[in-house]
Order: C-alpha cells, then sequence, then structure tokens
C-alpha cells in the first residue's frame, strides 16, 4: 500500500500519521513493504514512508521489475541509504552496488544500515559525481535529502565522473544507475557521456527543474536511450524518468 500517497492533510492521513509520533528517533524498525520487507531501517535517517515501504512507491516498483540478479548498480545521491539496500537485494550475492554519497551525516546513517543488514556487496564511494574529478563548493541544503553543489556552499567534497572511473577500470561498467543529485544531474550525465554511450546502462533519474529536466532528456536521447515517464504518462511532465538504452 502506498501510505505516502495519502496526503498528510486530509482527515485520513492525519489519522494513520498520529501513531508515527510515537516512535522514537533512534528506534530500529523492520521496513513493512517490498523486496526490502523485514530489512533493518533506523527511523530518524529519513521520513517514515522508507521503513513502511511506501518511500518514492512508483520508482521502487519500477527497479524492482527492472533490476536483475547479478547485475552492478551505481547509486548517485545515495543518501542515506533506500536504494541502496533495495539494489542490494535486487542485484543478489553475485552482484555489486557502488553507492556515491560526500555528506557524512548520510553517510554515517547509510554504512549504519548496511552494518545493520550485514550487506557484503555494497562499496560506499564518499564523493559526488560531476562533470569534472576534483573539489567543488557544496551546500547541504535545508534537508537532510536536499545536499547539492553549489558555489555558495559551506563545505568541500571531492568530484569523480563516471567516465574516468569506468575508463580507468576502478570500477566495474553499470549495468544499471540511478541518479538523484539535486540539480547535479546534466553534470552527471556530461561527465559520463562516453560511458552512456558506449553502454547504455539503464538509468532511474530524478530531475529538478524544467530546463535541466528537458536538457538531460535530449542528451540521453541523442545518446541513443528511449525514455519513459515514472508514474506519469507524459516524459516531458514528469521528474523522474527511465532511460532505456539497447541493453534495457
Amino acid at each position: 500500500m502506498n501510505f505516502s500517497g495519502i496526503s498528510d492533510k486530509s482527515p485520513i492521513g492525519k489519522l494513520l500519521r498520529l501513531p508515527l509520533r510515537l516512535i522514537p528517533p533512534g528506534a530500529k524498525v523492520p521496513v513493512l513493504q517490498g523486496r526490502l520487507r523485514g530489512k533493518t531501517w533506523i527511523v530518524e535517517a529519513s521520513i517514515h514512508g522508507c521503513w513502511l515501504g511506501s518511500f518514492e512507491y512508483d520508482k521502487r516498483r519500477v527497479m524492482e521489475k527492472l533490476v536483475k540478479e547479478g547485475s552492478v548498480v551505481f547509486d548517485l545521491g545515495a543518501h542515506v541509504g533506500f536504494y541502496t539496500l533495495l539494489a542490494s537485494v535486487l542485484v543478489g550475492p553475485r552482484g555489486q552496488v557502488f553507492a556515491f554519497e560526500p555528506v557524512s551525516r548520510n553517510l554515517f546513517f547509510l554504512k549504519e544500515h548496511l552494518r545493520l543488514n550485514r550487506v557484503a556487496n555494497v562499496t560506499v564511494m564518499e564523493v559526488a559525481v560531476s562533470d569534472r574529478s576534483g573539489e567543488v563548493a557544496f551546500d547541504e541544503g535545508q534537508g537532510n535529502s536536499m545536499g547539492h553543489i553549489a558555489l555558495s556552499g559551506q563545505m568541500r567534497v571531492r568530484t569523480v565522473t563516471l567516465d574516468e572511473l569506468v575508463h580507468k577500470g576502478e570500477l566495474p561498467t553499470p549495468d544499471y544507475i540511478k541518479i538523484d543529485v539535486e540539480g547535479a544531474e546534466l553534470l552527471v550525465l556530461t561527465g559520463g557521456r562516453q560511458m552512456l554511450s558506449r553502454y547504455h546502462p539503464t538509468s532511474f533519474l530524478a530531475t529538478h527543474g524544467c530546463e535541466i529536466h528537458s536538457r538531460c532528456c535530449q542528451l540521453l536521447e541523442s545518446l541513443g536511450y528511449a525514455l519513459r515517464a515514472i508514474g506519469r504518462s507524459n516524459v516531458n511532465e514528469a521528474d523522474e524518468i527511465v532511460a532505456y538504452g539497447w541493453n534495457g
């Protein structure tokens, strides 16, 4: 059931959320739905929808259908590890997951979720992905899920590009990429243009803003991808899409 799809402004939404206030922030609870069902989640790490199994319900279900056992998955903008854990389960012990996350608070919970669930097929990369390797200013944002590359950022983070990581053999070629990087998605795609063009990994992309969305779609289509909206019928109106290459 998509609990998160019930508005918190509606009477039933308010009623359903009342018991959640009684759960201590540090509680460790089982995920209730989906392929992560039974996995341990730390309540204070993110919103309740994560352990209720309704967080980004449509995208989660699409990933569960598409990601195959034994695959390599890159999780760009791993945050506290919801999709990292999901990918870990989907690819199984023969697969590999690489989780990219630069923010220390998020890294703490990401690593705790991996430890609590005894995950052995995930490698954490404490970097941001962009169009060039080096170091950039980074703004943690108003919420722990809103960190982004920004000239006015108060912290500095190391950056890498997908092209360099794969070309130099530092990481294996991904079969799937999840990208949710709060506005830096065009930088990510630009820095991975050669790898995307050559290998066409299926990509789950969240975009932030109409202009960025349009430019990302144009770039992906120029690289031979077919695009499908997640949760909507029209790619141009969606803020989350799946990009299918020749191997998707």
